[in-house]
């Protein structure tokens, strides 16, 4: 599923609500969840999973093409933890 996918389906089920406003909505929950990632902190969805930064040192690597060694910088990358209920949903428990 894509973010418009995601709108049109929440707009569908509430037709009550504008689709500008579901727009603004998905758009302000996903930058909440980007914020607070970008702080540092981590973003706990009860039942579906938790999103966390993960730290990366710093390394030496290696060029696939040449074979050369390169330096690898320091760096945080999304980490996505899933819940129990998303589990056991996705193994059919």
């Amino acid at each position: 599923m894509i973010r418009s996918e995601l709108i049109q389906k929440i707009a569908d089920e509430n037709p009550h609500l504008l689709q500008r406003d579901v727009e603004r909505i998905v758009s302000t929950i996903f930058e909440e969840i980007i914020d607070a990632m970008a702080r540092g902190d981590r973003v706990e969805l009860r039942g579906f999973g938790a999103f966390s930064v993960k730290k990366r040192d710093a390394r030496i690597g290696r060029n696939p093409r040449t074979g050369e060694a390169v330096e690898v910088e320091e760096k945080c990358v999304p980490f996505f933890k899933t819940g129990k209920l998303l589990r056991d949903r996705l193994n059919a428990k």
